[in-house]
């Protein structure tokens, strides 16, 4: 199957409709050359609506944090971007509600199929850690983050680059000191830079 079948497939999935307060809009980008892949917990509403992933704050944060300008993170050719849950789960006290766990299973596998062996994926937040780091499911993400390197070349641990992670930088100041230079220089390599 091509990655634009697959794509019109996803786009089409309605397997949790019944638990979807707006219904489902499945949100993804990839194509075969996307080389960074950016696994977050799941569309917000902003999103939602807009049907464009990271179409917000949080996307400027996430792409300055990458080194890259908003447009090129959106970019398929380059960046894919595929969440744990693909359509907006709705709200929930504190935030929004978990990603489906239908999502993830049925369809990152046969997006990964698509993409180039060497790309580097970017655990945002602790949905994606725990996924696919599961032996640091008893870790904080902090620790997880902290100790980046040893998931590298593969993987590479974030937060949320929602509001809240000027939160997490000011209480651990080695993020924007250690994490964000080595997280530069992996994207940079991945595009040739």
């Amino acid at each position: 199957m091509s990655a634009e079948a697959l794509h019109r497939e996803i786009r089409a999935c309605t397997l949790c409709a019944e638990h979807l307060p707006l219904g489902p809009r499945p949100i993804v980008q990839f194509s075969p050359t996307s080389r960074i892949v950016v696994i977050g917990q799941a569309p917000g509403r902003i999103t939602h609506e807009s049907g464009f992933a990271f179409d917000d704050k949080s996307g400027v944060r996430l792409a300055q944090w990458l080194g890259l300008t908003f447009e090129e993170l959106h970019d398929s050719a380059r960046v894919a971007i595929v969440s744990m849950g693909l359509c907006y789960p709705g709200k929930a006290a504190g935030g929004d509600k978990p990603p489906r766990p239908e999502c993830a299973p049925l369809w990152h596998p046969r997006v990964w199929r698509e993409l180039p062996e060497d790309r580097l994926t970017l655990l945002v937040g602790t949905y994606a850690q725990k996924a696919y780091l599961p032996d640091t499911k008893s870790w904080t993400m902090a620790r997880r983050i902290a100790e980046f390197r040893d998931f590298l070349p593969r993987f590479l641990p974030l937060p949320h680059p929602a509001w809240r992670s000027t939160l997490f930088m000011r209480e651990h100041p080695w993020f924007e000191a250690e994490v964000l230079p080595a997280l530069r220089r992996e994207v940079a390599k991945r595009f040739g830079a």
